[in-house]
């Protein structure tokens, strides 16, 4: 049988998978299930791009790590974007059909913290939210053992001159990395010695920007739904995501700023 449009994207089976539990059906609940499934596919895709640009840092490859990043920045503000078109949900919309979600909450979605953890903003302490899913646990343990972007990163500096200091090197890798003046002094001189590094530093920084744009416009569509009520299935709601704000991916290259 010729391979199709339909039968290649496997339409039928993909615009089956929107199951509203609201009886009788809730107009938004449609919106709700359609956004949250298309933000998981541009996690998929996000945790992609970032094992690309993991694979660019270790072979030294500068310009495919920066097309990489360019990809990242323009799926991050993709994703800003969708909050645009949860936000057309009044919070009596969603509440009409909140309490049919039981224990289902966004905070359990497993492909986000897995993108959290290879980012490099690694809490081990977030695994015991995840003992409901023996699969997705064990791929967290996986992620959280792994070498972080920053990692991958720090060996890319190396190749263009940076030592890297051994405190950096031989941190335990379930860590989060933390900012360091000796490499912040490194990155500085890179920037004044290698411009075509400084467009993937700013790239980097796009990306990272973008990141942090998405958690404060996906808190703020919290705020205005549910206030500072818990989240669906108990889950700490916008409490546990103003923890999260302002914290980068890359903070070396965000401090050295004041020295530019």
């Amino acid at each position: 049988m010729a391979l199709t449009y339909p039968s290649y994207l496997r339409l039928r089976e993909l615009l089956s998978l929107q199951q509203p539990v609201s009886d009788p059906e809730e107009h938004d609940e449609i919106l709700f299930i359609v956004i949250h499934q298309v933000y998981e596919l541009w996690f998929k895709l996000l945790k992609h791009e970032v094992e690309k640009a993991n694979a660019c840092f270790s072979d030294g490859d500068l310009y495919g790590a920066l097309a990489t990043f360019k990809r990242l920045r323009t799926v991050m503000k993709t994703l800003v974007g969708q909050l645009d078109i949860l936000e057309t949900m009044t919070p009596m919309s969603f509440s009409s059909f909140r309490d049919r979600l039981e224990t289902a909450s966004g905070f359990q979605s497993t492909q986000f913290r897995e993108l959290e953890f290879m980012l490099g903003q690694k809490r081990s302490e977030m695994l015991a939210y995840y003992k409901h899913d023996s699969a997705g646990h064990a791929e967290l343990e996986k992620r959280l053992s792994e070498p972080s972007v920053q990692d991958h990163f720090n060996r890319f500096l190396e190749g263009h001159g940076v030592e890297v200091p051994e405190t950096i090197k031989n941190k335990d890798v379930t860590a989060s990395h933390e900012p360091s003046k000796e490499l912040q002094e490194q990155l500085l001189r890179l920037y004044r010695e290698k411009p075509d590094l400084v467009l993937l530093f700013e790239v980097m920084i796009d990306f990272d920007e973008g990141l942090q744009e998405w958690r404060y416009r996906h808190l703020k569509m919290v705020e205005r739904t549910i206030g500072d009520k818990r989240g669906t299935g108990g889950s700490p709601g916008a409490a546990f995501l103003r923890q999260s704000l302002f914290k980068p991916i890359f903070p070396d290259l965000w401090e050295i700023r004041r020295d530019l």
